[in-house]
């Protein structure tokens, strides 16, 4: 019960249909698993509820909404619909990334930049502008946000990707810096090679390869054990980062990703 007593969003809480478990589903699982109840947010009303049926199941609390954070707008609602129905908003999770038709930086288009750019990293922007009033009112708040360590490590026929996540990194740093004195905490995760529907359905499609295959050659990538992590390594970290436990952590980019950006050369 690391979050007992505690209200949170988590955007991006649907995921990509797949044999494994995605990155925002596994959050709000283990976030409610640990006390919190949580406004579900993802542009896909349904993959929301997939979510809360599955913590409903487990006794946990969860409300679903229906939201596009590109859109200010959106993102000031499901704040709003956080604190009408839980009258607080503790923390705020961040999980919603993109990477369709990115492509080295003298090939990729205006139209698959500008598209990748708006999700990753404007739409990360909105949604903090309209949590922080919130959490400074209070004194208190968290923020994670879901970046990659594509922002510190060459990934061969990304740009734009590339480009949002150090975005996301460096909006991470400003925004922990310029609300630290009113008690709002604001961290980020990079995830390495994690094996999820969104990381693994899609790859394996595009370059028309077994999933088993696909799984084998990212495996090879990973320095620990030869493994790539999954979702609830993820989540495990974002929950670390949300309680109390790490009420002296702020600023943070926090890899997990089995040392793959520790390696050099």
């Amino acid at each position: 019960m690391r979050l007992k007593g505690k209200a949170g969003i988590v955007v991006g809480a649907g995921q990509t249909p797949g044999e494994t478990i995605g990155n925002g589903r596994a959050a709000a699982l283990l976030f409610a698993r640990e006390g919190a109840k949580l406004i579900l947010v993802d542009r896909d009303l349904k993959l929301a509820e997939e979510t809360a049926a599955l913590i409903a199941k487990e006794g946990g609390a969860a409300k679903c909404f229906e939201g596009d954070w590109t859109r200010a707008a959106d993102c000031k609602a499901y704040v709003k619909a956080c604190t009408d129905a839980w009258g607080r908003l503790d923390f705020l999770h961040n999980n919603v990334g993109i990477g369709a038709g990115d492509a080295p930086p003298a090939q990729i288009t205006e139209e698959a930049y500008d598209r990748i750019m708006r999700v990753n990293l404007k739409g990360c922007l909105l949604s903090c502008q309209a949590a922080v009033p919130v959490m400074r009112e209070q004194q208190s708040g968290s923020i994670v946000n879901i970046s990659s360590i594509a922002a510190i490590a060459y990934a061969p026929g990304l740009t734009a990707y590339k480009l949002s996540k150090i975005g996301m990194n460096m909006l991470g740093q400003q925004l922990a810096l310029s609300n630290a004195k009113y008690g709002v905490r604001v961290n980020t995760i990079m995830p390495g090679l994690m094996d999820t529907p969104m990381a693994i359905e899609g790859t394996a499609r595009a370059r028309n390869l077994s999933r088993d295959v696909l799984r084998a050659e990212r495996d090879k990538r990973v320095p620990l054990k030869g493994k790539m992590g999954t979702a609830w390594d993820v989540a495990h970290a974002s929950l670390f980062l949300h309680s109390d436990e790490a009420k002296f952590i702020t600023g943070v980019a926090l890899p997990v990703d089995g040392g793959q950006s520790a390696r050099v050369g």
